[in-house]
């Protein structure tokens, strides 16, 4: 990779107009996304005394918000944020709050539980997707890289915010009104981004409005036809494969290292490691949108997910879940870099009329590796060596890597990301 140069700071980004505002009513309703999954899992087992029946409400939430993902995305390309987004978060917040209110009594079956949750998470408003379309709109170019590591810095923090606001409602309340809280939170969240000025101003289909000024073109490829999302179009698979291959990694460390701290007698040393995961993410993200780099986006995806792949295979080797920690940390350095240059690649890589879906296929492959990582490690804890089990782990990132090294080395026509990012 090429060495850094100095690149503005991120209040540059903060001080663009609107930016501030836009960029905090996407935050405060996504920290909904962080209390949801604890509060229904707390409020199902409270009301149907089963975690089973609390791991399948959880379960079925989950996976129709991550599959169905895309579908919502491609609603908002169609038409617009302003159109799409309220009826979807009302929705949201109608169904979370149906299920605080069952949840509240006693004696609830499990399918009562599932149900709701399901539908829930088929309309969850996708603010993220959203929100890194707007910025692409509201930042100039050399900026971009900038606000892409500041949102998944802060969207990171949210997911460690968000379990701890729902330990202190719950110390007061019942579980129920932790669910309330991130209704709440959704549709206020929701209605404050799109009435600013900035979600006022994107049209349908990805049009600026009439009167507003077109922004700087982002890194990427020429102007010109695009290619499809997906089917021929080399560079958003890029950035796919990398989010999965960053979500694999995720998914395998947070198993394993409950399984090593478990094996070495230390279970409370458990949320130490992961909070220096998520520090460790947090410092990468900022560090790694603070310098503008001379090499290529799609030209660092394949060394930060080879990074990741190698860094776990070594935690396996740590002694004492003590070195677990420093470990951890150092892994966490590229978490953040690693998800937001895959953003970066599939903004640049998609057409205006699709660049919500793009970032939305982006976070679906980082939950599906992160998904499948947990259920394939699953197996092999307690069957093998746990070193063997982090080399295992390791693969595919590893894997990701070398295809992602390869397909960059190769013509992409139009749709290949080769500028930098900044």
């Amino acid at each position: 990779m090429s060495a850094p140069v100095p690149a503005p700071s991120y209040a540059a980004v903060l001080r663009i107009p609107h930016a501030s505002r836009t960029f905090a009513a996407a935050l405060l309703g996504r920290l909904s996304y962080g209390m949801v999954p604890l509060a229904m899992l707390l409020s199902v087992r409270e009301a149907t005394g089963s975690y089973a029946a609390a791991g399948l409400a959880v379960a079925c939430f989950g996976a129709t918000s991550v599959l169905l993902s895309p579908v919502r995305a491609g609603f908002v390309d169609r038409h617009g944020p302003r159109r799409a987004l309220p009826p979807m978060a009302g929705v949201y917040a109608l169904l979370l709050a149906a299920l605080a209110v069952v949840t509240a009594g006693d004696g609830m079956g499990a399918a009562a539980a599932a149900g709701p949750a399901a539908a829930a998470g088929a309309f969850t408003p996708p603010l993220g997707p959203v929100m890194r379309v707007l910025w692409s709109d509201l930042v100039p170019a050399r900026l971009l890289a900038r606000a892409y590591s500041l949102d998944s810095v802060a969207e990171e923090l949210l997911l460690v915010a968000g379990p701890l606001l729902v330990g202190a409602v719950v110390t007061v309340a019942a579980p129920a009104a932790g669910l309330a809280a991130g209704t709440g939170l959704i549709l206020t969240g929701t209605l404050a981004l799109v009435s600013s000025p900035a979600a006022r101003s994107r049209t349908p289909a990805g049009r600026p409005a009439r009167g507003t000024p077109a922004p700087e073109p982002a890194p990427g490829p020429p102007p010109g036809p695009r290619p499809a999302l997906l089917r021929g179009n080399p560079a958003m698979r890029q950035a796919v494969v990398g989010a999965a291959g960053v979500g694999a990694c995720l998914g395998a460390l947070q198993l394993l290292v409950v399984a090593f701290a478990d094996e070495h007698g230390a279970d409370g040393l458990v949320p130490w490691i992961l909070a220096a995961m998520s520090a460790g993410s947090a410092v990468g993200g900022l560090v790694y949108g603070a310098v503008a780099w001379r090499s290529s986006v799609a030209g660092r995806l394949p060394v930060l997910a080879a990074a990741l792949g190698l860094l776990l295979a070594a935690t396996g080797l740590s002694p004492h879940p003590y070195a677990l920690v420093a470990w951890a940390a150092l892994f966490g350095l590229f978490v953040a870099p690693g998800i937001t240059t895959a953003y970066l690649v599939a903004d640049a890589s998609a057409a205006p009329d699709s660049r919500t879906r793009a970032g939305a296929w982006v976070n679906t492959a980082l939950n599906a590796g992160t998904s499948a990582a947990t259920a394939a490690t699953g197996l092999l804890i307690g069957r093998v060596p746990l070193p063997l089990c982090f080399a295992l782990a390791a693969l595919p990132p590893l894997l990701a890597a070398a295809a992602l090294a390869l397909t960059d080395s190769r013509p992409l026509g139009p749709s290949r990301v080769s500028a930098p990012s900044s």
